[in-house]
């Protein structure tokens, strides 16, 4: 009974920190997320109509962050030490922190690709960007999107990424088909091998 009730308690924790209980973002959120994230020096680049129209139009659902990304050639000057660096070095400085942020608000990569070939099929569509990588990232809840945006901590080391980075596009999109199995489906079948397993232990001993 023991076991079993421990897989329920488990898996309850991971429901809570999974998915959105809060739904849709509110207004006055909104309002305080752009505030803090438009006084900050991340948001060079951001298009503040953009950000604020997608949370407007929020569903409550989870969605995935698309970035495609051109990395800085040869060595760099690490912005911090000015000792010499590269590229990828100076993005996992960034990356790093970032992603554990992520995760511990139900958020997680969903793949990370790296380009092997130019365009094989294009028509009207500017010049080949000469993107480096792609990647995807799980978010639980547009509100994450922004308070992970307009988080402070990430303010002394964005410099690494916008050193690192050549030039890059981000925009939002929400999985209608994908053969990625997402936790939602394998973390349940786990704890129930788990709790199978521990059973059959405590059974047989």
């Amino acid at each position: 009974m023991f076991i079993w009730l421990s897989v329920a308690v488990i898996y309850g924790l991971f429901l809570a920190w999974y998915y959105n209980w809060s739904g849709p973002i509110k207004n006055d959120e909104i309002e305080a997320g752009l505030k803090k994230l438009f006084g900050s020096s991340g948001a060079k680049h951001t298009d503040i109509d953009v950000v604020r129209k997608f949370l407007m139009n929020d569903d409550g659902k989870e969605f995935v962050m698309q970035n495609f990304v051109k990395l800085q050639k040869g060595p760099l000057t690490n912005p911090v030490t000015g000792e010499p660096s590269y590229a990828s070095k100076l993005l996992s400085k960034y990356v790093g922190p970032f992603t554990k942020a992520l995760l511990i608000r139900g958020g997680h990569p969903v793949f990370i690709a790296r380009k092997v070939g130019g365009y094989i099929d294009s028509w009207e569509a500017y010049p080949d960007q000469q993107w480096d990588a792609t990647s995807m990232m799980r978010y639980r809840s547009r509100l994450d999107m922004l308070e992970l945006a307009s988080d402070p901590r990430f303010a002394d080391i964005h410099l690494f990424k916008t050193t690192a980075i050549e030039k890059t596009v981000s925009y939002p999109v929400q999985l209608t088909l994908s053969f990625f199995i997402k936790p939602s489906f394998y973390v349940p079948i786990f704890l129930l091998m788990l709790a199978s397993i521990g059973q059959l232990l405590v059974t047989l001993f």
